[in-house]
């Protein structure tokens, strides 16, 4: 496909997605979301690709959904609107849903579905100046389609104050509530991403799918209702290529060589 609003860019064993309307502060029109999700469709089958980090060209990751898109959609038909102003929802699911490693690169602004984004992505790493919000009751409307995602990263009460406020609040605030998993100076956003990289470069990428299933699985189920799952993932792992390898590496004190390096 050939993208107009990212980039795509592949060099096993990872992957970078840029979102690439700087000129609009990275907002999410209805092409990008689904140039987006058409990335990571093509990245699901993609065995050789571990991780994926998503970033923003120019000075913010991304603002959000794009207004005049929103305001567009008044003239399309019910059914079209609903489909159109969805497309955020079927992004999400598929980033979470993704084999990979998802990793977002927060700088400048993630707001209103650019903060969704951070939400759904399974690491998140900000700059301390980042600022970060859901500013949707201020311009009149709700946060809707990513409400959800938000809810299930940090929580009803959390996810409450920053809706029914609208304020933003910086990386560090933003590491306080868990919407990242690590906040840095801007200047060295780049090495921290690396040094996560290198942590995800050393695991099994077979085990790592194994673990984005099982995440999804765990919230998803009893766990009565997991067992079979949790059990089966196990043993086929342990029987496995990369199971048998990372198990006789780790006895003789020696770094895996994965069947897909």
């Amino acid at each position: 496909m050939d993208f107009q609003t990212i980039l795509l860019q592949d060099a096993p064993p990872f992957a970078a997605i840029t979102l690439n309307r700087p000129a609009r502060h990275n907002a999410m029109s209805f092409q990008m979301i689904e140039e987006l999700i058409a990335a990571f469709n093509a990245l699901r089958e993609r065995p050789d690709i571990r991780a994926v980090v998503i970033s923003g060209a120019g000075d913010h990751f991304c603002v959000g959904g794009d207004i005049n898109d929103l305001k567009a959609a008044g003239g399309m038909a019910a059914e079209a609107q609903d489909e159109a102003v969805s497309g955020i929802d079927r992004l999400l699911r598929r980033i979470i849903k993704a084999p990979q490693v998802v990793i977002a690169r927060v700088h400048g602004s993630a707001l209103g579905g650019g903060f969704g984004l951070v939400c759904a992505c399974d690491i998140a790493i900000g700059a301390v100046d980042a600022s970060f919000g859901l500013p949707e009751a201020r311009l009149g409307i709700v946060p809707a389609l990513i409400a959800p995602y938000v809810i299930r990263r940090i929580g009803l009460s959390r996810a409450g104050v920053i809706m029914l406020t609208g304020a933003r609040f910086d990386g560090v605030s933003a590491h306080e509530y868990g919407v990242i998993h690590e906040v840095c100076p801007k200047d060295i956003l780049d090495e921290c991403i690396d040094a996560v990289l290198n942590e995800i470069h050393q695991c099994s990428p077979a085990a790592l799918r194994a673990c984005k299933q099982l995440l999804q699985v765990s919230e998803s189920q009893s766990l009565e209702q997991s067992l079979p799952f949790r059990t089966r993932t196990l043993n086929t792992l342990r029987a496995g290529e990369d199971g048998q390898e990372g198990m006789l590496a780790f006895m003789q004190k020696r770094p895996p060589k994965w069947a897909i390096e």
